[in-house]
């Protein structure tokens, strides 16, 4: 609509000029003043929804399952989105090479101790990108179908929680946990800490953290509609296990990134993707006449995941993603090369300016499920 009017203009304004200038020249030529004569402009109709969202369409959608799960920018491409249809096939190109350069050497090393640490977080980068590329693919071709959400532009800067978690673990006897946490948002600094504990066998676990951002917008209050940012996190851990008579002990420094999709492709407004590695030294602590076990854990993690909400007090986030970390109540998935982590769902929405909901389902060696009620203090009630 704009462009038939900008090119309508085009054609009407010569003859519009050179009528203005007759008249002018005819009034000039009787030394007469002329009076502006206010013209009428009609409004433009605005076109509905966000115009640099393309429409959904059932051939590319199916053409991204089918073979698009194989060849990640099928669906753009059939399209006619070549630039997302290339950017896919970059990403999905380099994610197989990381995963060929990290995971060859390791098999033709015979995964040697020497060399695994690097060469299993380059590996475990390649999955994270093909894996990222293929929910991507996915996501775009049926976000068009429905308004996308939106990053929420400000967050409270306590949130407090209570609520029930039941791990389901062949290996121990707990069962049931009450889960408490809280977390605090102080300009580009996040401090949290948490504890679940089995009131029965008297296990528990306390985990002790905080964030430093070194980019992108504070949570608290961002700028714009973009939560593309980066992170520097530490934290220490306690995990007593009462009934085993030992404890599992230790620190970490991890590097998270979080990257907003919209930059990828307008096709990915409203969801996100998140990667992010570091380092763990952890000990073993024994009770009886046993030593205790110091050891290095290799932390990694990625995940894909929208946004909820549009505006307003309702607002969250959603991920579904994969943890590298064997210590946690999953522990890790059997079977493989290796011990893989494990794979987990997780979502953390504000209902109303002051109450909501945190819930989490993770499977590894065991089944995980939490939920809990959040209620925020400060900012605007």
């Amino acid at each position: 609509m704009m462009v038939r009017m900008f090119v309508l203009a085009l054609a009407v304004l010569p003859g519009a000029v050179q009528a203005q200038t007759s008249e002018a020249q005819a009034v000039g030529a009787l030394d007469v003043p002329v009076q502006a004569v206010p013209t009428r402009v009609e409004p433009v109709p605005q076109a509905m929804g966000d115009p640099t969202r393309p429409r959904f369409e059932v051939l590319p959608a199916a053409v991204s399952v089918v073979p698009g799960l194989l060849l990640h920018g099928m669906g753009p491409l059939v399209a006619g989105d070549t630039q997302t249809a290339t950017r896919h096939f970059l990403l999905e190109g380099s994610g197989l090479g990381l995963l060929a350069a990290g995971g060859v050497p390791i098999a033709m090393s015979g995964a040697s101790r020497r060399i695994i640490g690097p060469l299993y977080a380059v590996t475990l980068a390649g999955v994270g990108l093909l894996s990222i590329s293929t929910l991507a693919n996915l996501y775009g071709a049926l976000a068009p179908a429905f308004p996308p959400g939106e990053v929420p532009r400000r967050l409270p800067p306590l949130e407090l929680e209570v609520g029930y978690q039941h791990v389901a673990d062949p290996a121990f006897s707990y069962r049931h946990f009450v889960s408490v946490g809280a977390l605090a948002r102080l300009e580009r600094v996040r401090l949290e800490a948490g504890a679940k504990l089995s009131p029965g066998e008297g296990n528990l676990r306390v985990r002790l953290g905080g964030a430093y951002r070194l980019m992108g917008a504070p949570e608290g209050v961002r700028a714009g509609a973009d939560g593309t940012a980066l992170d520097l996190e530490a934290a220490a851990l306690v995990h007593r296990y009462s009934s085993e008579d030992f404890s599992l002990a230790g620190g970490e420094l991890f590097l998270r990134g979080r990257y907003d999709m919209a930059r990828f492709s307008p096709r990915m407004a409203g969801s996100f993707a998140e990667m992010g590695v570091g380092f763990a030294m952890q000990s073993y602590v024994y009770a009886g006449p046993v030593d205790d076990i110091l050891f290095e854990q290799l932390l990694f993690t990625f995940g894909y995941g929208v946004y909820l909400g549009r505006g307003g007090p309702f607002r969250g986030e959603a991920l579904l993603y994969y943890d590298h970390r064997k210590d946690d109540f999953p522990g890790g998935i059997k079977g493989g090369s290796g011990v893989p982590g494990f794979v987990g769902l997780r979502g953390r929405m504000l209902l109303t300016e002051r109450w909501g909901l945190s819930a989490d389902f993770q499977a590894g060696s065991a089944l995980v499920g939490r939920v809990s009620l959040v209620y925020a203090l400060g900012g605007e009630p």
